[in-house]
Order: structure tokens, then C-alpha cells, then sequence
């Protein structure tokens, strides 16, 4: 998927509303005048089930609205790295974020938030230099269907394993119930994920900035629907 950042123009969804073409937002909540590209080193592939529900918050698209570098591909499975990709690519140099739990695991790690892993699960020794890395994966979905992505690219496994350890918890808060503590949104694991691998703080606090403007429509919204607004 081509990067796009012209003007968004709005669409009808099937129940008739306005959507944005561009992030697939309702008018109310669409901020694609907050998106400003962010340069990168590191390619963001972000795979994401067909299914995934969360039109009204998921995080993807804006994650990779503000990526230059990065592709979005919407599906259930793909030949290899490069069919999913569109281009030549060497697995070892590409990791995927791991459906495992890391709550805690520091050691061995990356920095704080990140630690590359055998197929065990086990901490790799000696660690992967974060500069061998050129690309990541990242999966888009509940978790159930995550697991799916997993399981229907066996490709997957070529790749190094990352384990992302959050420092706090999701920006979601209320909005939505995640089922481990560790769970974040699609474009927060991208901002934790790209600045342990050496990408400027600025670019992890722009990506979380705009995921805030997301979720801070969202409680305006539903502030105003409740009686007495």
C-alpha cells in the first residue's frame, strides 16, 4: 500500500455516514490534519486481519499514515516476507514483534522495551545489535486473530523474535479492555519498538501524541452524548 498524505476527503461508509478515505475515520474523529510524516530508518510492515473489528479506534492505518516507511497490507496470509512486503528483503535483518509475554523481562535486552528471543522464548545470546535489524512486522487484531496472522505465515519463523515490555500501560485506559496487561495499541508497540531499535524519542512521543488526539475525540464524544450535554 502507497503512502498517501493528500488532502482527506470524505467517503460514505455503507450505513451512509461520512468517513474519511484517507484514515477511514468518521468526520468526527478523524485527525489526518495532525498527521506530519515521520522520517525512519526501520521499515514498519503491518499486517492486519480482515476481520479486525475496531474500525472506530484501531490504531494501524494512523501508524502508518505518519510512516513514510512503512506498508500496510490487509489479509489472512502471504507467500513469504517479500510477497507481503512488495519488495526484496532479508529475513534475518527483519524481526516480528512475538505474541508472547515479556511483562518484566529485562534482561538481555535491546533497551527497556524490547528483547530479541530464541523460538523457546529464551533471551538470545549474545543479544542482536539493534543496527542489524532493517524492518519489522507487526501484527494487527484482537488477539485471537493475531494468533491467526501467526499461524497462517509460517514465514514468521524465519524472522528474529522481538518481545516488546511496555514501561505503563496502553493509552486506551477505559476505551478498551484489553485482555493482558501488557497489550498495546498496534501504533504504540510501533513508537516502543522503533526507538529501542534506535529511532529517535521524538518519533515513539509524535506517534503516541497522535494515538492521544484519537482517543481524546473519542471521550469528547461520548461526553457530549450523555444527558445533560
Amino acid at each position: 500500500m502507497e503512502q498517501d498524505h493528500t488532502t482527506a476527503q470524505p467517503a460514505k461508509n455503507e450505513t451512509g455516514r461520512d468517513h474519511c478515505s484517507q484514515c477511514l475515520k468518521s468526520q468526527t474523529l478523524c485527525i489526518c490534519s495532525e498527521i506530519h510524516p515521520i522520517a525512519t530508518r526501520i521499515h514498519v510492515l503491518i499486517l492486519q486481519h480482515p476481520q479486525e473489528p475496531d474500525k472506530k479506534l484501531g490504531s494501524a492505518r494512523l501508524a502508518h499514515l505518519s510512516l513514510p516507511n512503512s506498508t500496510l497490507k490487509i489479509g489472512l496470509s502471504w507467500r513469504n516476507l517479500e510477497a507481503a512486503l512488495g519488495r526484496k528483503a532479508v529475513p534475518a535483518q527483519w524481526a516480528v514483534l512475538y505474541l508472547g509475554s515479556g511483562f518484566g523481562r529485562k534482561e538481555h535486552a535491546v533497551a527497556p522495551s524490547l528483547q530479541f528471543v530464541s523460538k523457546k522464548g529464551l533471551p538470545l545470546e549474545p543479544p542482536i545489535p539493534a543496527n542489524q535489524i532493517t524492518g519489522i512486522v507487526v501484527l494487527d487484531g484482537t488477539w485471537s486473530q493475531a494468533k491467526a496472522l501467526w499461524w497462517r505465515n509460517p514465514w514468521l519463523l524465519k524472522l528474529r523474535r522481538a518481545i516488546l515490555t511496555p514501561g505503563e500501560r496502553s493509552l486506551y485506559r477505559e476505551l478498551r479492555k484489553e485482555p493482558r496487561r501488557e497489550c498495546l495499541s498496534t501504533i504504540e508497540s510501533v513508537a516502543e519498538a522503533l526507538v529501542a531499535l534506535g529511532e529517535t524519542n521524538e518519533t515513539s512521543l509524535e506517534l503516541k501524541k497522535l494515538f492521544a488526539k484519537l482517543l481524546d475525540r473519542e471521550r469528547q464524544r461520548k461526553s457530549q452524548r450523555r444527558p445533560g450535554h
